[in-house]
């Protein structure tokens, strides 16, 4: 997350820096394309481990679940 932001904020200062040159379309042009590949590759990253964090908190819910319905199972059937 700190190399994204870190990313961004070094192509905000290559387009500023080349904001400030004369005659200085084509990098600025090769700049913002660059800072928007990177803010998409960062955010292709970000969803990515968002998705995969999502799945391990369903896997451990489920697992809790089962555990906790293995056990009431077991409290049950010694309680008869």
């Amino acid at each position: 997350m700190r190399k994204i932001i870190l990313a961004a904020a070094a192509a905000g200062a290559a387009l500023t820096l080349s904001a400030c040159s004369e005659g200085a379309e084509e990098p600025v042009d090769s700049s913002m394309a660059d800072a928007e590949a990177n803010a998409d590759a960062g955010m292709e990253m970000i969803d990515s481990a968002a998705d995969s964090g999502m799945e391990m908190v369903d896997s451990a819910a489920d697992s809790a679940m089962e555990m906790v319905d293995s056990t009431a199972e077991t409290v049950d059937s010694a309680a008869e």
